[in-house]
């Protein structure tokens, strides 16, 4: 085949691909707040829902995050979003469940961090909210999913939500309009590595 041959092979198979891209974004015609769950025990889920957290300021949007489990606010992605304006910024939590080694305790802040989650989604002046690793909370029994669902459902219109974590239930994978999940292949913590600052934290 000569090279002629082969640039309008080319150019035609394109050219399909750009008919068959264009026909699907015509038929997206609709706008509407988005409900997002990373899932997956691969690496990346909140640096992930993060980055959607800048591009959202990046567009003008006033953002807002609650952290279900981590309880230290010593992290640079906390230190850099604070800084920014438009950032409604919580850290609502105690550290994983094998350091508060505490369920009633557990159970409570959860509830409590949920209360806070709750005003944010009521709040039609954020326009993206970043729910992290809210997962474990229905993991471990803390929240009732069904509650959580119907705060999700009510919140309004235009707000875009992100849900982090592992494990996510079916019912919350139902609900949301998009779904990704992370896989796991290799990570240096299990090569005796510690958690690196701008990479892990």
């Amino acid at each position: 085949m000569s090279a002629g041959d082969r640039e309008q092979g080319h150019r035609t198979r394109m050219q399909r691909k750009k008919a068959v891209v264009d026909a699907a974004i015509a038929r997206a015609d609709r706008d509407k707040g988005l409900l997002l769950v990373l899932t997956g025990n691969g690496k990346g889920k909140s640096s992930s829902a993060f980055g959607m957290l800048a591009r959202a300021l990046g567009h003008g949007l006033r953002v807002g995050v609650a952290q279900f489990i981590k309880g230290r606010s010593d992290t640079g992605e906390e230190a850099f979003f604070r800084a920014q304006p438009n950032v409604v910024w919580h850290v609502l939590g105690e550290g994983f469940t094998w350091e508060t080694q505490n369920l009633e305790r557990d159970r409570e802040t959860a509830r409590r961090a949920w209360a806070v989650a709750r005003e944010m989604l009521s709040d039609p002046s954020l326009g993206l909210i970043v729910l992290d690793e809210l997962t474990y909370a229905f993991k471990n029994g803390w929240l009732d999913l069904p509650i959580v669902l119907a705060d999700l459902a009510a919140r309004p219109a235009m707000q875009h939500v992100v849900i982090t974590g592992r494990g996510a239930p079916e019912a919350l994978c139902e609900a949301a309009d998009t779904v990704s999940e992370l896989r796991d292949v290799k990570h240096a913590f299990r090569a005796g590595i510690r958690a690196q600052k701008g990479v892990d934290l």
